[in-house]
């Protein structure tokens, strides 16, 4: 595993089983998983005082270290559940000694519980990384959950994690006030979210590329995308299937 400075200073990886960096060079590790997960994730549930959050995939991280960072920052007396399957885990046990910038200092012990029993615990926080499958997660993972982080390796990489069936588990899974947040704006992958009747919204800001979240209820804060126009436009594009 090579680590790689982001332009926002922050570091990520590069994969080379995947072929692609964990996250954008471009956007920031950091800045990514702020803008295109977390900021919108608090937004679309504002005033809620506890979150249940799926991070596909653990990774490196970021996801959910940022979502602790941001709770304890704006919102110190909400409660998280943060699930996060990953398939690597000699690579969760590495992270104890992976350069985090200072923001995340207060969680060297959360990190540390993490890397060697993956999982940690106390009044505000309960965190699970599952050494397993996130497909087959996804699967028996039961309960009604707020926010899926879908952050895995890109469609062309790790195409079983962006197919319509995969996201007919996620549906399942966020019910009616879910929401699902991805950096993915292809076309086959937002098909994938509106047949399973997800209203897509584009996320777009200064400072990152835009990114994708998808509700089944109407959302404040992001313009929603035309899917009807899209598909007109683009009458021979289809989403991601395992077969």
């Amino acid at each position: 595993m090579q680590w790689v400075q982001s332009e926002d200073g922050s570091y990520t990886a590069f994969s080379a089983e995947y072929n692609e960096h964990y996250h954008s060079t471009k956007d920031g590790a950091l800045n990514e998983s702020l803008k295109k997960h977390i900021e919108p994730a608090f937004l679309c549930h504002k005033g809620k005082t506890d979150l249940k959050i799926i991070d596909i995939c653990f990774g490196l991280g970021w996801n959910t270290l940022a979502t602790l960072y941001y709770r304890d920052t704006y919102f110190p007396t909400t409660t998280l559940e943060i699930y996060s399957p990953e398939l690597d885990g000699a690579l969760v046990a590495s992270l104890i000694d992976f350069p985090y910038p200072e923001w995340f200092a207060p969680y060297k012990d959360i990190i540390k519980s993490l890397s060697k029993k993956g999982e940690y615990n106390d009044d505000r926080t309960s965190i699970l990384v599952d050494i397993t499958d996130a497909r087959m997660a996804m699967q028996t993972l039961r309960g009604a959950w707020d926010v899926c982080y879908q952050d895995a390796f890109s469609p062309a990489s790790n195409p079983l994690l962006w197919t319509r069936e995969y996201f007919a588990d996620i549906t399942r899974l966020m019910g009616e006030v879910g929401i699902v947040t991805t950096y993915s704006t292809a076309l086959a992958t937002r098909l994938a979210l509106y047949e399973n009747g997800f209203t897509l919204y584009l996320n777009e800001g200064q400072g990152y590329r835009s990114a994708t979240v998808a509700s089944h209820r109407e959302l404040e804060g992001f313009k929603r995308v035309d899917m009807e126009h899209k598909i007109r436009c683009n009458p021979n594009a289809v989403s991601l299937r395992d077969s």
